[in-house]
């Protein structure tokens, strides 16, 4: 039997707002942790002289072990209190996170990724579900844009932080900003009420959908994390190699590159965020594929707009970066909706655990190596390349899984819903 939390149910309307924003100041605070470091590249390849393949292999450490340990983390949350395993997880990568300001040596950094990876695993992973039994499925588009605003917010948040404290006191000195807050927000987790699981949901447990082994079987949630896996490859790599892109390729300063950089995805992410999530729910009502056709339309319309921004020398280039940005981050609220929608409440975590495990694998655990290697050898403009053919592929992906996207609850439920 599954021991689930004995804290409270909250049911009063403050409470799923109030939740909501904890856990989207929590996955800030995950985005500015690991972003930070991209922001202070070159000044870390300057005092430990590595390559930029050894660069990149930091963020693959970091997402391999992130991945491996999605797994092991699902499965607890299926069966565990939710919030004391996001509690310990916010302790744990902030204390890593606090500890890298005292790292001397590359293979400290290595060793200081792989834990972090580890801690952030437990929050990604379980997070989402917390937050879809606190909304109907109706909502969770909108609801999820909210929660993953973090993530663009987060990233510029983790590269201005990092731009503006790196090169005026040194690498190191961002690693103490980005760790005090997680400790807070951990202590605030073990207090807050766990909702009810499945709550919203119209899956039963008797559903092909509601059972673990039944994730092999199930179209839509193959079609959705396979599609996302191709355009996590392209988010990841360029996400950790644009600053330095735009002050090695376009002569920009390093702090130049950071502020703009981060300027634009905070803009970009925080309208795309919102715009992906209400547009996916807009459209939920005329075809059930819509979270995944909001995401393919968006790929699709990508691929000409990062070629200019990528490989464009002249004044179309910072345009052409605004819109591919834009348009790569539409789609993080609709497909993680895609996800959650396709399976049953109680096999939630370990479905974003396979997701996770995928996505990663499959994408930025390995593209920015990649990119770092092929960049070694000819350029990063031709190491960029492959994330263009990247999100070519999910665009196909996610346009063939829209016929196997399951239907929104009964309208009765609807109704319910409604009036709850």
């Amino acid at each position: 039997m599954a021991c689930y939390s004995r804290s409270p149910v909250a049911s009063t309307r403050l409470f799923p707002r109030t939740a909501l924003a904890v856990l989207t100041a929590l996955n800030l605070l995950n985005y500015i942790d690991r972003t930070v470091l991209n922001a202070v590249q070159p000044l870390i390849q300057s005092e430990f002289h590595v390559s930029d393949a050894q660069i990149g292999r930091l963020t693959s450490v970091f997402l391999i072990f992130y991945t491996l340990a999605a797994p092991v983390m699902g499965p607890l949350a299926d069966r565990y209190s939710r919030r004391l395993i996001i509690a310990l997880g916010a302790f744990a990568w902030s204390a890593v996170t606090l500890l890298t300001a005292v790292t001397y040596t590359y293979q400290a950094l290595l060793i200081r990724h792989t834990l972090v990876g580890i801690g952030e695993a437990s929050f990604v992973t379980i997070s989402p579900t917390f937050v879809a039994d606190l909304f109907p499925e109706s909502k969770r588009g909108r609801v999820l844009g909210v929660f993953y605003l973090a993530i663009p917010v987060g990233f510029a948040l983790g590269y201005l932080i990092g731009g503006y404290f790196g090169t005026r006191l040194g690498w190191r000195a961002p690693f103490y900003v980005a760790a005090v807050p997680g400790f807070v927000l951990g202590a605030v987790m073990l207090v807050m009420p766990e909702p009810e699981r499945g709550q919203f949901d119209s899956i039963g447990e008797t559903d092909e959908r509601g059972k673990v082994l039944g994730l092999a079987h199930n179209p839509a949630f193959l079609t959705a994390t396979l599609g996302m896996a191709m355009m996590t490859f392209a988010q990841g790599g360029l996400l950790v190699w644009m600053p330095t892109f735009l002050s090695r390729m376009r002569g920009y300063t390093l702090g130049q590159a950071n502020n703009l950089f981060g300027l634009i995805i905070a803009a970009d992410g925080t309208v795309a965020a919102l715009a992906g999530g209400w547009l996916g729910d807009r459209l939920l009502g005329r075809t059930k594929g819509a979270y995944y056709l909001v995401s393919a339309v968006s790929m699709a319309c990508g691929l000409p707009v990062m070629v200019v921004a990528l490989f464009h020398r002249g004044p179309a280039m910072l345009p052409g970066i605004v819109l591919a940005a834009f348009l790569l981050l539409l789609n993080t609220a609709p497909l993680n909706a895609a996800i959650i929608n396709s399976v049953g409440a109680h096999i939630r975590a370990t479905a974003i655990a396979v997701n996770l495990f995928v996505i990663h694998f499959l994408g930025d655990a390995f593209s920015p190596w990649l990119i770092g290697k092929i960049s070694d050898r000819s350029s990063l403009e031709s190491g960029f390349i492959s994330t263009v053919v990247a999100t070519a592929i999910s665009a196909a992906i996610l346009f063939y899984g829209m016929k196997f996207a399951p239907a929104l609850a009964t309208p009765e439920r609807r109704l319910l819903e409604a009036n709850g």
